[in-house]
């Protein structure tokens, strides 16, 4: 089988499991194109902000883009532009260890999404993707908590 029809014959098996059983508050479905067809190489994703955190609240849209050779490359998961966080570059793609080095074809989109969700609430110092969220995050904890909280209340619910 072509990697493109093994990418997408995954990604279905990956949708029907996801609308069986998926984590509480998240939204993932492929995307859908002007003619009404589906696209199963972009996802439009919600992560929900974990409660008891400072993103509680927050309802964060974020796109996975598949790559042809999928599942034995990950997806390129990105948020809007401009999203304020220490591991989310200004383009708003994600660096998260299980999107590159640490990638195994067994991760499934609601792994990704968990990870993600897990993510926001505790970056990875170590692997900053924006200077100056990285130089508050490390010089200013309420500070960036504060910018956490704002940017939250800008992606409610939309339920």
């Amino acid at each position: 089988m072509a990697s493109g029809g093994m990418a997408r014959s995954r990604l279905a098996e990956e949708r029907k499991t996801w609308r069986r059983s998926h984590p509480h508050g998240f939204v993932a479905k492929p995307e859908t194109l002007p003619d009404g067809s589906v696209n199963l190489m972009v996802w439009k994703c919600v992560v929900p902000g974990k409660e008891g955190t400072d993103w509680e609240g927050g309802y964060f849209p974020l796109t996975l883009n598949f790559p042809e050779d999928y599942p034995c490359n990950p997806p390129v998961c990105k948020f809007l532009a401009g999203f304020f966080h220490v591991n989310v570059y200004p383009t708003g793609t994600v660096c998260l260890s299980i999107l590159s080095n640490a990638w195994k074809a067994s991760i499934t989109v609601s792994q990704i999404l968990v990870g993600i969700q897990e993510l926001l609430d505790n970056p990875n110092p170590a692997s900053p993707a924006q200077d100056a969220c990285y130089r508050l995050y490390k010089k200013n904890k309420h500070a960036y908590k504060d910018r956490v909280r704002q940017q939250a209340k800008q992606y409610p619910s939309l339920v």
